[in-house]
């Protein structure tokens, strides 16, 4: 997911392809077939070798016309996506097939919350792709290229989006509560410290217009927090440190004072109510990765349109991101390197984010009209590009480690809600949370 604690932004992306224009989030999933095979394996189709593409929710590369443009390019070569709408369904059939051996796609995609899995017990089941033609290490954000590099060199995954994490908040009820509404000025209140933000939310409960909370949920920025520490539930050597981690302590304590503050719409993220409180107005910001952009566009509508806006989070953090990977059982493992490096090159990246507003895991690509200049109609005409740009040059080495979703989801989830739902003491939820995660790592 997204960064361990949160639902697929593939399934998110999914379900606000539809609302976007312009050039952002559009399209939805295909399986980029002429004929909609479904079929797992590649192989001949009239003369060309047909490459297939597993994937999860929208990827963009059939949304931005790079398979037609990669079979122009190609002409013996023929491209069909094969696309599971949910990574929680996509990834367990994944592991089963590398576990068989077979019905694997020629190129598989892999989410960021499960690429530490990948890397420590099923690098021997992908090529390795570090050397391979057209791939150079250096086109990549060094953090990303680590997540799916194994510790003797080898690097099963080539990295595509990230999440870069900034503010998405309403100007309306800024100006309403006293507070400044221009997104650098806004940005300037909390910038370095996310302290800060909780501190600009209790200056806006004092004036919040009525009905409204400062943020969605405690849980929401528990997960911005957290998620801009290298080291959160395990340090680089995989020893488990949520207990005593710092990131996860200033996370949580954040998380506490702004639910015990009543600064907090007490919402769990992605769900019904969440969708709605978006459309009637009863928050003022939420931590917002690029793709979130057209989730809030189709949950609060034309109502919302030019209300939002969009500024630097206080400090950078990743929320989202996914890699391409190429199974040792593929049957067309050549042609399959060779579109993988093809599709992650910093210019296809830039085409996908005009299109799908996936931020490139390629820097380089930042420079390209394609996101340097991007800006959003919806939110202000906010420079997008720009925004999540330089917030993704910031973004820490995370240390991902094999029971990271789990963790993530016991606080979020389940200490944290008890607080802000049932009324529980922050003791009382972090010893939930950390009960559950004590139940499903085994200490």
């Amino acid at each position: 997911m997204h960064s361990g604690t949160r639902t697929s932004h593939r399934l998110v992306t999914l379900v606000a392809a539809s609302a976007l224009a312009a050039g952002l989030l559009a399209g939805c999933a295909d399986d980029g077939s002429e004929d909609g095979s479904k079929a797992a394996g590649g192989g001949r189709d009239g003369g060309r070798t047909t490459i297939t593409v597993g994937t999860f929710g929208v990827f963009g590369y059939q949304q931005a016309g790079l398979y037609k443009e990669y079979e122009r390019l190609h002409p013996d070569v023929r491209i069909k996506e094969n696309v599971i709408e949910r990574n929680d369904t996509y990834y367990p059939q994944l592991l089963t097939h590398l576990a068989a051996g077979s019905g694997l796609s020629d190129i598989q995609a892999v989410e960021v919350g499960n690429i530490n899995e990948v890397v420590t017990t099923q690098a021997d089941k992908f090529e390795d792709l570090s050397k391979a033609p057209g791939v150079d290490k250096s086109r990549w954000l060094d953090w990303k290229w680590a997540q799916a590099t194994t510790k003797d060199g080898r690097t099963v995954g080539l990295g595509t989006d990230i999440g870069p994490t900034a503010m998405c908040y309403r100007k309306d009820y800024f100006r309403q509560a006293g507070l400044p509404t221009q997104r650098d000025e806004v940005g300037k209140l909390w910038a370095g410290d996310w302290r800060k933000y909780v501190d600009v939310g209790t200056a806006y409960m004092k004036r919040a217009p009525k009905g409204t909370t400062f943020t969605d949920s405690a849980a929401g920025l528990f997960a911005a927090v957290n998620n801009g520490y290298a080291e959160r539930f395990y340090d680089r050597a995989g020893k488990l440190i949520y207990r005593d981690s710092p990131a996860v302590k200033t996370a949580w304590n954040l998380a506490m004072r702004a639910a015990t503050g009543k600064m907090t719409a007490r919402l769990k993220q992605f769900e019904k109510p969440w969708d709605q409180a978006f459309a009637n107005g009863r928050f003022a910001t939420v931590a917002c990765a690029p793709w979130m952009l057209g989730y809030i566009k189709e949950k609060a509508g034309a109502a919302g349109e030019d209300k939002w806006d969009v500024a630097p989070a206080p400090r950078p953090a990743n929320w989202g991101g996914s890699f391409i990977a190429v199974p040792k059982a593929a049957k067309n493992k050549a042609e399959a390197i060779k579109l993988a490096a093809w599709l992650t090159a910093p210019e296809q990246q830039a085409r996908v984010f005009a299109k799908q507003a996936s931020i490139p895991s390629t820097p380089s690509a930042y420079a390209m009209p394609e996101v340097k200049d991007a800006r959003n109609p919806y939110f202000g005409g906010a420079p997008t590009g720009k925004i999540f740009s330089a917030a993704a040059r910031g973004i820490p080495t995370l240390v991902i480690g094999p029971k990271d979703q789990q963790i993530g989801n016991a606080f979020s989830d389940v200490g944290i809600l008890q607080v802000e739902q049932q009324g529980k003491s922050p003791a009382e939820g972090w010893n939930a949370a950390l009960k559950d995660i004590e139940n499903a790592v085994d200490g």
